[in-house]
């Protein structure tokens, strides 16, 4: 009886550690099959647009950018509707070393918006590369 409940609680703690230990346990980084999602809430808590972060979540599939999708946040809606508009898709589908090294034009009228924006890109980007 004791050994049952032993095998039963050492595969338990097995499969546990085999789902954690490929992210690191920060909340930033989590994976979905061979998807990778990168959330930049904690990431980039030092980096502001007008009113405040930008947070991002950036998808990753084989080492390229799925797309990227803007989290809730505090700036100005109609503004950062033409970044959200104009910007997140830029990156999309290119490699995550192309798209560290892609200059992506901000939107007229939200220029911190879009500064932070990008700052988060490429804070995500560098997160990934280092703990894949």
């Amino acid at each position: 009886m004791k050994m049952k409940s032993f095998r039963k609680i050492a595969g338990v703690i097995m499969v546990v550690g085999l789902l954690t230990s490929a992210m690191p346990g920060d909340g930033v980084m989590t994976k979905n099959g061979k998807q990778v999602v990168i959330n930049t809430t904690s990431l980039c808590t030092n980096v502001k647009g007008y009113i405040g972060t930008t947070p991002l979540k950036i998808y990753i599939s084989n080492n390229k950018i799925e797309k990227i999708e803007a989290l809730p946040n505090d700036e100005t809606p109609k503004y950062f509707f033409k970044v959200k508009k104009q910007m997140l898709d830029k990156w999309n589908g290119l490699t995550v070393n192309k798209a560290l090294k892609e200059k992506v034009d901000g939107v007229t009228g939200a220029t911190l918006s879009s500064d932070c924006v990008k700052k988060n890109v490429v804070a995500g980007l560098q997160y990934y590369k280092k703990n894949k």
